[in-house]
């Protein structure tokens, strides 16, 4: 089977910030951090601290108060990178620390909706990034997404 080097590139990518990251983490307490108020006892951890490396895990863009994936697409899309930004304030670092993003969509035809919206959580420079279309997501949802970051 031929890979393409669409496909290929992030991956050595991912890869490379991964194993990068970890180097930096080896001689650091570890840190598995959950999201204030969470009620599920699902196995993983919202975030884990690794130094000056964060892993954020993959969140969905579900409305807090009802639980839901909001109707309107782009509420859905703030409310997602307004998760992954508050997860990243919390241990004292911002978006623009970001090195690695992957961003799960079941329909590619929301890649431009998406990216007028994602652009303006940046003040610097833009993570690495795979927006990648994928099968269902849970609740319904439009995006998935994870990422790494280091402490700039």
């Amino acid at each position: 089977m031929k890979r393409s080097a669409a496909v290929i590139v992030p991956s050595i990518l991912l890869l490379v910030v991964t194993l990068s990251a970890i180097g930096n983490a080896q001689d650091s307490e570890v840190q598995y951090l959950n999201n204030p108020g969470r009620a599920d006892n699902n196995p993983y951890s919202n975030m884990v601290v690794a130094g000056d490396t964060v892993y954020l895990a993959g969140a969905i863009g579900v409305d807090p108060e009802t639980g839901m994936v909001p109707d309107d697409v782009e509420e859905e899309i703030r409310i997602v990178l307004d998760s992954m930004k508050d997860r990243l304030e919390r241990v004292g670092m911002s978006m623009d620390d970001l090195v690695a993003v992957q961003v799960f969509c079941p329909d590619l035809t929301l890649y431009d909706t998406f990216n007028n919206i994602y652009r303006t959580y940046f003040d610097e420079h833009f993570p690495a990034r795979a927006f990648v279309g994928s099968g269902p997501l849970l609740r319904d949802g439009h995006f998935e997404l994870l990422g790494t970051a280091i402490r700039q």
